[in-house]
């Protein structure tokens, strides 16, 4: 009986054994290294106060980082961003360092020495995908953000050769490709009459599309490419567009449909570049699905505030003034519960809508991944494509 019970024991002791193996998460040890491009969205750092694109130009203020960081890391949210859920699922040991204050413990990295353990993150709020030049020569560069996609492709280039010592293998990381292209629309919304709207998805697509291009002729095997979100459920497009300008989610109808004009576009040219390139795997983070599915059905996401600003002024259905944003003299605090928002500061998603959405990325199959994130990482595993 002893001898029974001891077996028993063993067997039951590996069973568990067994279980918690399978029970590790699979993205662990999938990607060391991750290298994130894009705007606000995915900025974690590149951009402060100083430099922060008009009216939202108090990143470095609280309330800022208030929910995770407890200060600001110069992050546009409360907390993490999607970017920073893509770093956890991946178990890499910190965050990704913005570029361009990698040595600054400011970033919100455990591992702010400069170097290239975990990747790089080159993205910058306010960032376009069509160079500053265009919105120069038609007078359209007062206050916006000079640097564009193209800028963090050439400051990819000198980081690599920087890291040239180190001997690394981009073929091995993950490309993270986040939304960028809202800002072109922003910054042109007052020129329509001059630059027609399909000027602007036709040249910000193909910026991108020569963008991920240029990441493959240097190596790049895995990417993820986000679209655009639902920029018409944006508090500041709820608050510029007229009233009756509405879908079927009471978001405003003419934003939305040019994002999901540009989104189509974009695929598009994904799938021509995967044709021309079968050795690499390149996934669609279908954004716009994701934010959709929130707005729909907000309550079982967790939110009980689908429009209004969790930091913010003026009360109102929005509670958003462009003159008068979050961490701005006037807004220096923020609400109580932000994980009941899914808006931030009038542009910027809370950290609770940034984690739902990049669960669905992750976790979610093909439903807002293609391929699924679990498909990409299967096939890292194998060394395929």
């Amino acid at each position: 009986m002893a001898m029974a019970a001891k077996a028993n024991t063993v067997l039951v002791l590996l069973a568990v054994a067994v279980a918690a193996v399978g029970a590790a998460p699979a993205a662990a040890g999938a990607f060391r290294r991750v290298y994130a491009f894009g705007d606000s969205f995915t900025d974690t750092g590149n951009t402060r106060s100083t430099t922060g694109p008009y009216s939202f130009g108090y990143v470095s203020s609280p309330p800022y980082g208030a929910t995770f960081f407890h200060r600001s890391t110069n992050r546009y949210s409360d907390g993490r961003l999607v970017v920073d859920f893509l770093a956890e699922e991946l178990s890499l040991p910190s965050f990704l360092p913005p570029y361009l204050s990698s040595y600054s413990s400011s970033s919100g990295n455990s591992n702010s020495n400069g170097s290239d353990d975990v990747g790089v993150n080159f993205a910058v709020a306010g960032s376009t995908a069509i160079e500053h030049d265009f919105f120069a020569r038609n007078n359209l560069s007062f206050d916006i953000t000079p640097q564009s996609i193209m800028t963090q492709l050439a400051w990819f280039d000198a980081h690599l050769l920087r890291a040239k010592a180190n001997k690394i293998n981009v073929a091995d990381a993950l490309f993270w490709v986040g939304e960028i292209g809202a800002n072109d629309y922003a910054y042109t919304v007052i020129a329509r009459d001059t630059i027609p709207p399909k000027l602007v998805r036709d040249m910000a697509v193909q910026r991108v599309t020569t963008f991920v291009q240029g990441l493959l002729e240097r190596g790049a095997k895995y990417l993820i490419v986000q679209g655009l979100p639902l920029t018409g459920c944006l508090p500041l497009a709820m608050t510029l567009a007229r009233p009756e300008d509405r879908d079927n989610v009471s978001c405003v109808a003419s934003v939305n449909r040019q994002s999901y004009a540009h989104n189509r576009r974009l695929l598009a040219g994904l799938h021509q570049l995967r044709q021309r390139h079968p050795g690499a795997v390149i996934a669609y983070a279908d954004y716009y699905a994701a934010h959709l599915a929130v707005m729909r059905s907000p309550a079982k996401y967790g939110f009980a505030e689908p429009f209004r600003t969790c930091c913010g002024s003026g009360g109102g259905a929005y509670n958003f003034d462009l003159f008068a944003t979050c961490g701005s003299p006037e807004v220096t605090t923020a609400c109580a519960q932000p994980a009941k928002y899914v808006n931030w500061d009038g542009v910027h998603m809370t950290e609770a809508m940034y984690k739902v959405v990049a669960g669905m990325f992750f976790q979610g199959g093909d439903d807002y991944c293609r391929p699924a994130f679990s498909d990409l990482l299967a096939m890292k595993a194998k060394g395929k494509p």
